[in-house]
């Protein structure tokens, strides 16, 4: 498997940050790592062996990011409105930064879809909600989806913009709706076993369904925890299936 490491000083993140990429050819698969692990994670757990003929078949090519939940949601020594104004310039660090590299590496415009387990998936979801003119569409795997559940009360507008369960409900712009509305990779999985929250994954298909935006929401039984044996069969059957 071809496999290679890039980074850059990022303007909006003020540090350096690495990316991983993995393949040759394919439409480009973002993912973002879960909690506070970095861009090589899922390298660690296996999960790209688990998409190896995939992406040896130029099937997809895999960008993995870094991240920074130590300087946000999980860093519980800084201000509450700090880790808000944070996450908001990681968003920035993907729209304005990782978005044009994976344009320029595949030499050009390529279909672009986000991905993550557990944190990582509220990450992959609220990218695509909030830009579908620059994402295709995601692969939410174990996501809680109201980002309150990490902001020990804490609540703003940048909170509140980057919490699907609270901005969608109430999204009634065309232009985003239009969007969203012509997306055929919307994919919300869950487990049900242990550390799972399926009812998480049924609350934003609900909210997507009352929008009218097409998606698919597979929920999987209680064989199925939150940990990486899980997520490294959610992925692999995903890509075969739905794209």
């Amino acid at each position: 498997m071809h496999r290679e490491i890039h980074g850059w000083w990022s303007p909006s993140l003020n540090k350096h940050m690495d990316i991983a990429v993995y393949g040759h050819y394919g439409f480009a698969l973002l993912m973002i790592p879960t909690a506070a692990a970095d861009y090589l994670e899922y390298e660690r757990f296996y999960l790209i062996d688990a998409l190896g003929d995939f992406i040896n078949a130029g099937k997809v090519k895999v960008f993995s990011s870094n991240s920074i939940s130590m300087e946000s949601w999980l860093n519980k020594d800084m201000h509450p409105r700090h880790r808000s104004m944070r996450h908001q310039q990681y968003n920035d660090y993907i729209y304005n930064e990782v978005i044009p590299f994976i344009h320029n590496h595949c030499g050009g415009r390529v279909m672009t879809v986000t991905a993550g387990a557990s944190v990582g998936a509220l990450h992959a979801a609220n990218l695509l909600f909030r830009r579908p003119d620059l994402i295709d569409g995601t692969i939410a795997m174990s996501g809680v989806y109201d980002l309150k559940y990490y902001t020990e009360g804490y609540y703003d507008d940048d909170v509140y913009f980057n919490s699907p369960m609270d901005y969608l409900p109430n999204l009634n712009d065309e232009w985003y709706l239009s969007h969203l509305r012509g997306k055929q990779h919307i994919n919300i999985l869950t487990g049900s076993g242990a550390y799972e929250s399926p009812d998480r994954s049924r609350d934003l298909s609900g909210v997507l369904h009352a929008k009218g935006i097409p998606h698919f929401l597979e929920v999987w039984g209680h064989d199925m925890t939150h940990d990486w044996p899980t997520w490294r069969k959610m992925l692999p059957h995903i890509l075969g299936s739905r794209f």
